[in-house]
């Protein structure tokens, strides 16, 4: 086996980077899921994703699972001289799912990287990028087959992250990165689920937690609006008044 080509499972945890060369991942059992470029998608068996050079992208292995990886820089014999033609593959992200022919070609590659002695890594990358470039031209410029836009943000996940860590600074972009979607992707999804946007969802957080640390303790408001995120006193006061139509000591009794 070659280093551009390997068999390996997806950490069971979100992961979002970018390379300098460019990628496939094909999806042997279990599933992975992928957002690259804005553009989300479920990669399970027989079906895979394309990864250009330098773009951004979040993945997470779901359960057991293995995949099918190949890494191609730019001057990757599969993508170079001859073959150049494959590399319109790259052009822009996409998703796949493999044909009748592919999928008998893919169990000749599974077989060929088992014996001791295989074609070269190379030669079967070449095949399997022409073979993809073929069958998947027009196919490739089509929204994702496994758009992950049908799925539900999973809120209540988003609520337990906020409500750890209400005394930190939070942005759409660690709400986002939870999510594994791209920021503009993400606050647009919420705001269809919810109704809210990610800001507002937050601060209504922040100041639920306010309103109860004001009514059921003596903590004075200083170290309220610390502990809920709010820079000051001030700052606590009045998106409190915003939010309830009165200031927060109203809450507490005259006794205290």
């Amino acid at each position: 086996m070659t280093d551009i080509i390997r068999l390996a499972p997806l950490d069971n945890a979100i992961h979002h980077h970018h390379h300098d060369y460019h990628q496939i991942v094909i999806g042997l059992s279990g599933y992975a899921e992928f957002e690259i470029a804005g553009q989300g998608g479920v990669v399970a068996p027989l079906s895979g994703c394309l990864v250009p050079a330098n773009i951004e992208h979040y993945y997470e292995g779901i359960g057991d699972n293995r995949q099918l990886i190949i890494d191609l820089p730019d001057d990757a014999s599969p993508l170079t001289g001859m073959n150049r033609p494959s590399r319109a593959l790259f052009d822009r992200p996409g998703y796949f799912s493999l044909d009748e022919s592919l999928q008998h070609y893919l169990q000749f590659l599974i077989h060929e990287m088992s014996q001791a002695s295989h074609a070269p890594g190379d030669l079967l990358v070449t095949t399997l990028l022409s073979s993809l470039r073929a069958r998947l031209g027009a196919t490739l410029a089509s929204p994702p087959l496994a758009r992950r836009s049908g799925r539900s943000l999973d809120v209540q996940r988003l609520e337990q992250f906020v409500l750890e860590r209400l005394d930190q600074r939070l942005s759409v972009s660690d709400l986002a990165r939870l999510a594994c979607l791209s920021e503009a992707h993400f606050a647009e999804r919420f705001r269809e689920q919810t109704g809210i946007t990610p800001y507002q969802f937050v601060m209504r957080l922040r100041l639920n937690r306010a309103r109860e640390l004001t009514m059921l303790t003596d903590m004075p408001l200083a170290d309220i609006a610390e502990r809920t995120g709010f820079a000051n006193q001030s700052a606590l006061s009045n998106a409190f008044r915003r939010r309830y139509g009165h200031p927060p000591m109203q809450l507490r009794r005259p006794s205290r």
